[in-house]
């Protein structure tokens, strides 16, 4: 397996370890919303925030994980002309500052063939992968090809994972292990907390890697509850998409101003 200095593994584990936060901060982006160019700004707002790692989310027709938030921004994307060499060029622009975690479904990967397809996240500068229609266990070709290229498959667990999947999930972790903190797809919730502590310690006991808690949590007290439940990372998608959406005259600087108050609740 390829982890040495500079891989994408590596960077990765800096990035938890070196934060100056109580938890690493992962803001979602999806490229090409609500354009290329304007993704890019988007993503250098998020790290002059304080992003310590950034979630790259592809485009794509069927997005079973995404709520209506990013659903409706992926689209958008792609009817502005979205594609997979596009949103990497987003990419490349970006990791020179934070590792990149490219999002993207299975069909994105197994239809190229995973040995081309995660060479050219390689190629790309990425640091990670995760596919959420991908069940550990299957599509072992993906995982291969992540280790030989030194990029981080990061699997998802869930508040229904039972106990020996949760095992199994947690062994072959790279990177970090993605914990949902709800039952269904990504978007805003009001109430959440109560159960954050007992899902990161089953993740957390199940794994040696970092575990970042994401889906559903969109504001600076639900990010400070992620980290006193223990949370290694913290991830942040709809709000930020939503802010960029509701702000068409200057994106960036609307995620800004949300993605500050995020990293200002989550300091020591």
């Amino acid at each position: 397996m390829s982890t040495g200095a500079g891989s994408g593994v590596e960077r990765i584990a800096e990035a938890f370890a070196g934060t100056s936060k109580r938890a690493a901060l992962m803001p979602y982006l999806m490229g090409g919303f609500p354009t290329l160019a304007e993704s890019v700004r988007i993503g250098e707002a998020y790290i002059g925030a304080g992003a310590d790692l950034i979630e790259l989310g592809v485009p794509y027709s069927d997005p079973l994980a995404d709520g209506p938030v990013i659903h409706d921004a992926g689209t958008r994307a792609l009817a502005a002309g979205a594609s997979i060499g596009g949103v990497l060029e987003v990419a490349r622009a970006l990791t020179p500052s934070v590792p990149v975690v490219l999002m993207c479904y299975a069909n994105m990967v197994l239809a190229p063939g995973a040995e081309a397809f995660v060479e050219r996240l390689a190629r790309a500068g990425v640091s990670g992968l995760i596919v959420p229609d991908l069940p550990v266990g299957e599509g072992p070709e993906v995982l291969e090809a992540c280790d030989v290229h030194g990029l981080a498959l990061v699997p998802l667990v869930a508040p229904t994972t039972t106990p020996d999947r949760m095992a199994l999930i947690g062994r072959q972790a790279r990177g970090f292990l993605y914990t949902v903190s709800v039952v269904g797809t990504t978007g805003e919730r009001e109430a959440l907390a109560d159960s954050f502590a007992e899902i990161v310690a089953r993740a957390k006991a199940s794994t040696s890697v970092p575990v970042a808690l994401g889906f559903g949590i969109g504001t600076p007290a639900q990010a400070r509850m992620a980290a006193d439940a223990g949370a290694d990372g913290v991830i942040v998608g709809t709000r930020l998409v939503r802010a960029a959406g509701e702000a068409p005259e200057d994106p960036a600087g609307a995620v800004s101003v949300v993605l500050h108050e995020l990293a200002d609740g989550l300091q020591a």
